[in-house]
């Protein structure tokens, strides 16, 4: 696997590189040195390709301490925490054009949510639909909020993946054809990068964008479009505009989540036999459902009992109901926006969707709480879930060896 995704392991030593330039008290001019040591001795190794390989993982290392190096030494200067610094980034900044552009797009999504309430939305209806398509939680009540922490479905509050993918498939059906595909993939990722920015530009969602936006530029030449090196192209470019961004909650789950997800589908897709799958579609979309849950659960099942010491143990359930949930509310969503009646089915909608995650979280053992585990014990964690991941693989009829 390493030779076939290279970009992840430049996205590794990058990591490796921002954890010890913001962990270290090295200053910036020396990791700066190192670097322009490292950068001249690549070039001078250009006909040693082994040797060559390793100075520009060095470099990468290097690049990634300076870095956060030069943001650390930011943060000291203002007096501010990482968390401290994650909210003030949060908030636009008028003095920029990037600023100003945020605020712009703020202040239609303020009109859209004045909409859902001329429209007839409220209570916990409204609460979950401004969350769920425009990314304010504002509305979300302490209850709410619980119901979807315990039953494990706080991942369809946060725009991500799901929601901009959804997003993606239905402006694909407004594609005008092959002579007109890159046209229309334009238009189409210019329309999500503007829903970025309407929502707020949440790092789950710039994500989410910059993986659609690849995934867009790749289908024209027809290429592998989802892929281990896709997303640690996102990444990188993530990480060097932001090194803090981290040592964001959302960012660790948001990429674990798909990391899982990528390495995980093409071993237990072979599990069920194709031509079964083939002549049973229902049986094919639950399948899909539920390994796509699973792969993901074990990707962020360590960090969230780590940051929020629980795990949900009706999550597959869970998911059963809150994605199709989450697919209806979206659409009806655009469809309420351009039709006052349609209200009436979407408040229905969001409000059988909380009700059902009510329930879940009244099954016994809905929850397991107070979970404490110490880094290296999510470290070891993660260790059994890749030795299983090898295993599993090793014995998989789909898997690559």
């Amino acid at each position: 696997m390493a030779e076939t995704t290279p970009l992840v392991r430049l996205a590794a030593i990058l990591i490796m590189g921002i954890v010890t330039g913001a962990m270290s008290s090295v200053m910036v001019p020396i990791f700066v040195v190192l670097l322009a040591v490292t950068v001249v001795a690549a070039l001078l190794l250009w006909r040693r390709g082994l040797w060559q390989s390793v100075v520009i993982g060095a470099a990468v290392f290097l690049f990634g301490a300076t870095l956060a190096a030069r943001q650390r030494d930011v943060l000291a200067s203002e007096g501010l925490t990482i968390r401290q610094w994650q909210q003030q980034s949060a908030e636009p900044d008028a003095g920029t054009r990037l600023g100003r552009t945020r605020l712009f797009f703020l202040h239609q999504r303020a009109r859209l949510l004045e909409r859902y309430r001329e429209q007839g939305l409220e209570g916990q209806a409204y609460a979950l639909v401004a969350a769920m398509t425009l990314g304010d939680r504002s509305a979300l009540d302490r209850g709410l909020r619980a119901t979807y922490n315990v039953s494990g479905a706080s991942h369809v509050l946060a725009l991500s993946g799901l929601h901009m993918g959804i997003i993606y498939a239905l402006l694909s059906l407004f594609t005008v054809g092959r002579r007109w595909r890159l046209l229309s993939q334009v238009v189409t990722v210019l329309t999500i990068w503007a829903f970025v920015f309407l929502v707020g530009m949440p790092t789950s969602a710039v994500r989410a964008a910059l993986m659609l936006t690849l995934y867009a530029l790749l289908s024209l030449g027809y290429r592998d479009r989802l892929s281990l090196n896709a997303l640690a192209f996102t990444a990188i470019v993530v990480l060097v505009v932001s090194p803090y961004t981290l040592f964001d909650v959302g960012f660790q789950m948001s990429y674990l989540a798909v990391l899982s997800i990528l390495i995980w589908m093409p071993v237990v897709e072979g599990w069920v036999r194709a031509d079964v799958l083939q002549r049973h579609r229902w049986l094919r979309w639950l399948w899909g459902l539920l390994t796509l849950s699973v792969a993901a659960q074990l990707g962020v099942a360590p960090l969230i009992a780590y940051y929020f010491g629980r795990f949900s143990t009706w999550f597959l359930l869970t998911n059963l109901v809150a994605i199709p949930g989450v697919m209806l509310i979206l659409y009806l969503s655009l469809a309420t926006l351009l039709w006052a009646p349609v209200a009436v089915v979407l408040t229905a909608v969001a409000n059988g969707l909380n009700g059902a995650l009510a329930l879940i979280t009244r099954l016994p053992a809905a929850s397991i709480d107070n979970l404490h585990p110490t880094v290296l014990q999510v470290a070891m964690v993660y260790l059994l879930i890749l030795t299983a991941y090898w295993l599993c693989a090793w014995f998989s009829p789909s898997a690559s060896r």
